[in-house]
């Protein structure tokens, strides 16, 4: 294998790039994560064990000043904005972030001989399904500027390694969930969108209730389906792609899901189950945009980075979630 040198994690302080950095770390891999703190928590981070840089991508003199000290080796990027709703509302917020700042990155890495980088796509890029499950061969048009954001900046890499041998893996990742079995790091966003925690903090109280939007989709319960994949299933995927570019792995897209879906329903009844509560729920109409059904086809994965979700039923999902949201002083980092 390749010398293992340091490597940049943009976004280190979110949801999935906090889980993915005590994965690295846990692998014995060195590590400078790069956070604006918008929406990252530094709590999440073990300041201890990392070198930890406030700022931001865009920001020419400061990624120069990053790359001429640590020298990173490869870049994993997670920094983005990522609520659907908004990108439809604030288009430019959108591109601004997810797709013009990280070009000062990318020109960054260029001037530095840098020229591997693991891509926190999503399944987003695809729009709506033309068949499920989906593979990476699966048309991507995007529905919003969320998902239309990281299929151009899956563009820009492309470009990049044709022109000057950048090596990229776009992770497309299904419906990211759970948190870390011990408790200690997990989902916290403001606002709350996703799923699971909704139903949990509907569950503790937090908010009075859930809304199910559609009971009539042609699916067994007429709720949508999805597939759920645990965030720490998603941190060791991106050590799998690391190793695969430390071997000469070329750009590729690779989907990451469990290859299951689970209905709406389904994850409330589960949630019943590991809470030990009754969660009040409000069903509404349809979505605008809510495809029936986001089902992952992971078998690329599995046959190209050697990678499968270990947590595939969502019990583990709600139950390391559900810990995570009750045990003391957690649920919620300092605001």
């Amino acid at each position: 294998m390749a010398h293992k040198g340091t490597l940049l994690v943009t976004g280190g302080a979110g949801y999935i790039g906090s889980h993915t950095v005590r994965h690295l770390l846990e692998i014995g891999e060195k590590i400078v994560v790069l956070d604006n703190l918008v929406f990252g928590h530094r709590e999440a981070l073990p300041m201890d064990r990392i070198s930890f840089v406030e700022g931001d991508m865009s920001d020419a003199t400061l990624m120069e000043q990053l790359f001429t000290e640590h020298q990173p080796e490869a870049v994993l990027h997670f920094a983005a904005f990522a609520y659907v709703g908004e990108s439809v509302t604030d288009p430019l917020k959108y591109y601004r972030n997810n797709l013009a700042a990280p070009l000062v990155l990318l020109e960054t890495m260029q001037r530095h001989g840098c020229k591997r980088f693991i891509f926190s796509s999503t399944c987003a890029t695809y729009g709506n399904p033309v068949y499920v499950p989906m593979n990476e061969d699966h048309p991507q048009a995007p529905v919003n500027p969320y998902g239309a954001s990281k299929w151009m900046l899956e563009r820009v890499l492309r470009d990049c390694d044709h022109a000057w041998g950048l090596k990229a893996v776009f992770l497309r990742y299904f419906n990211a969930s759970g948190c870390d079995p011990s408790g200690e790091i997990g989902e916290d966003h403001d606002p709350e969108t996703h799923l699971i925690p909704r139903i949990l903090m509907a569950a503790t109280g937090e908010i009075p209730e859930i809304s199910v939007f559609g009971t009539d989709y042609p699916t067994p319960d007429g709720t949508c389906i999805r597939d759920y994949t645990h965030v720490c299933d998603l941190a060791s995927a991106h050590a799998k792609a690391l190793c695969y570019l430390r071997t000469g792995g070329e750009t590729t897209p690779v989907n990451l899901g469990t290859g299951r879906g689970f209905s709406v329903k389904e994850i409330l009844q589960t949630a019943e189950s590991v809470t030990g509560k009754t969660i009040p729920v409000t069903y509404g109409p349809r979505r605008a945009g809510d495809p029936p059904e986001l089902i992952c086809d992971p078998a690329k994965a599995k046959a190209v980075l050697d990678w499968e979700a270990q947590y595939k039923d969502p019990r583990s999902h709600l139950q390391h979630a559900w810990q995570w949201m009750t045990s003391a002083g957690k649920g919620r980092y300092p605001r």
